[in-house]
């Protein structure tokens, strides 16, 4: 008779195994449950720790590997906990044809970090996006959930600095 438990994390993981636990169990018998229990998790820890990976893979029978290959496939799933604030920077070709690919060079010097990454400070994470449906207006971008269209260097350095300038008087 196989095991139709639902294995939980290692304890002293640091993963709250209860809550994983929970949304692997009321999403693995539906029809394609690895992305809707991915997104749920994402949604509520804000990235898949990697003790969760063989709970899922344990519960919908696939592989660690497949899991993992599903996370690492999907740019909009991270492994590490993102930064306060995702900054992204449109790739798509309307954007890239008035300046992205200079705005994505210039967002990287300004962060001090490359697509996928976080600041030291732990202020910022860097993502590329591929179209925001500001095709008419690009570059464009998001930091949370702001979007802002005709972003050019001085224009991304000033929506940072009033991020970080908001960070600080909140502190």
């Amino acid at each position: 008779m196989p095991d139709t438990a639902i294995p939980t994390a290692p304890a002293g993981s640091g993963t709250p195994a209860p809550e994983i636990a929970r949304i692997v169990a009321a999403r693995r018998d539906m029809p394609g449950a690895l992305l809707p229990i991915l997104h749920e998790i994402q949604d509520s820890h804000g990235f898949i720790p990697e003790d969760a990976v063989p709970v899922i893979a344990k519960a919908l029978n696939l592989s660690r590997a497949e899991v993992h290959g599903v996370i690492t496939f999907y740019h909009h799933f991270r492994q590490q906990p993102a930064g306060r604030h995702v900054v992204q920077v449109c790739r798509a070709e309307a954007c890239q044809s008035v300046g992205a690919d200079a705005l994505a060079d210039h967002a990287c010097r300004k962060l001090g970090c490359d697509f996928h990454e976080t600041t030291a400070d732990g202020q910022f994470t860097l993502e590329p996006v591929y179209c925001l449906g500001q095709c008419a207006t690009g570059p464009a971008m998001m930091i949370g959930e702001r979007l802002h269209a005709r972003v050019d260097a001085k224009r991304f350095d000033k929506l940072v600095d009033a991020v970080r300038e908001d960070e600080e008087a909140r502190a």
